[in-house]
């Protein structure tokens, strides 16, 4: 896979026109490029393969394929390469769009969460309060989820405001926003909370769920949809 990422680096050219003849599920994944700055970047670049009109399509058809028939009522997504697929896959369900973003950026009432990031940075997200009513079920969409804390973030603000990410299956219960709620721009530190069994579930959806504690915790909790195929789902976890 990697030496594939590797010979799309050396063409000085994008061909957006190539489409291989046997699209199976995770094909544009070798349209992605190769990080060649170091250590402070991310492994890999999806943003290359949003260029590609079809590989762009497949990526978000197949992130959305597991919730076929799933009542979803919103689409959110995680500042700001989440943006990107969010938006794609909000349009094709022809459902509204959630922005959830850095702390800071919104000149409105707000939910704010602390979280650490997958370098390992301290950082802080918040959503509008006025967009998530108590049972609404919203379909989680970011880029990538390495270690799992930015995407803990966005689900919890979700459930804070009574939103429905995803329940443990079979499970039944009432949703409703956690009692520790605050609508400001300085909220307690919660203890991540145990997922309510929940009626109805939307989901989270990335390209890539890496195998970390993070990302296992999400999977055996929500419902989930990603890209990678499972001979794939090693390498990308060792990030080669």
């Amino acid at each position: 896979f990697h030496a594939q990422c590797l010979q799309r680096r050396r063409s000085p050219r994008m061909d957006l026109c190539h489409v291989p003849a046997t699209r199976e599920k995770g094909w544009y994944l070798a349209l992605m490029a190769p990080n060649v700055k170091g250590p402070n970047y991310a492994w890999l670049d999806p943003s290359r393969l949003y260029c590609h009109p079809q590989g762009l399509q497949d990526c978000v058809a197949d992130l959305l394929q597991p919730f076929q028939g799933d009542p979803i009522d919103m689409v959110a997504s995680i500042d700001a390469m989440g943006f990107i697929l969010g938006a794609a896959a909000a349009a094709i369900l022809r459902k509204g769009f959630l922005a959830i973003r850095k702390a800071g950026h919104l000149c409105v009432q707000t939910l704010t969460q602390p979280y650490t990031d997958y370098s390992g940075r301290e950082k802080v997200m918040e959503v509008r309060t006025d967009a998530i009513s108590p049972g609404l079920r919203i379909l989680l969409v970011d880029q990538w989820v390495e270690t799992g804390g930015t995407m803990r973030a966005a689900i919890q603000l979700v459930e804070r405001l009574g939103g429905i990410v995803a329940g443990r299956r079979g499970g039944q219960g009432t949703p409703g926003a956690h009692p520790w709620v605050q609508r400001d721009h300085h909220p307690r530190t919660p203890q991540w909370p145990t997922p309510s069994p929940l009626r109805v579930p939307a989901g989270v959806a990335a390209i890539c769920i890496e195998d970390s504690e993070g990302g296992r915790w999400i999977q055996e909790h929500y419902k989930c949809a990603h890209c990678v195929p499972p001979h794939l789902q090693p390498r990308f976890d060792r990030h080669q």
